[in-house]
């Protein structure tokens, strides 16, 4: 599995997928007129700015695959519409993921099947 910077996040009225990869970090900088690490560090050490949560969620909307026209609504609505801190906990998940890339799933096996191949420890002696 690759890791695309691909996050998908329960958010304002549903679940949404959100994807801020090399373009989007660009246009991302270039609306805050701040380089990704520092826009990251901002969110962290609560030195952003308004704008810096509504275009790291806006823009890793429309990379995620939603319209650029419906996803300025959904941040007119559940992000510049609400308490900023609703919603900085959603930018700073986003970026982190375009900037490091998502958690990877697990490779191999789905959960129990691993455990049902051998319950002999690797340390244990076989007869």
């Amino acid at each position: 599995m690759s890791r695309d910077a691909r996050i998908e996040l329960d958010w304002a009225d549903g679940t949404y997928a959100f994807r801020l990869a090399w373009k989007e970090i660009i246009a991302l900088q270039e609306a805050v007129d701040a380089g990704p690490y520092v826009v990251l560090g901002r969110l962290h050490n609560g030195q952003w700015k308004v704008e810096d949560i509504s275009k790291v969620i806006r823009i890793g909307l429309v990379g995620g695959g939603m319209t650029p026209a419906d996803a300025l609504k959904k941040v007119h609505t559940y992000v510049e519409d609400r308490p900023p801190l609703e919603n900085l906990l959603v930018a700073q998940a986003v970026l982190s993921a375009g900037l490091a890339g998502a958690p990877e799933e697990k490779l191999g096996e789905a959960d129990g099947e691993a455990a049902k191949e051998s319950t002999t420890s690797p340390t244990e002696k076989s007869a």
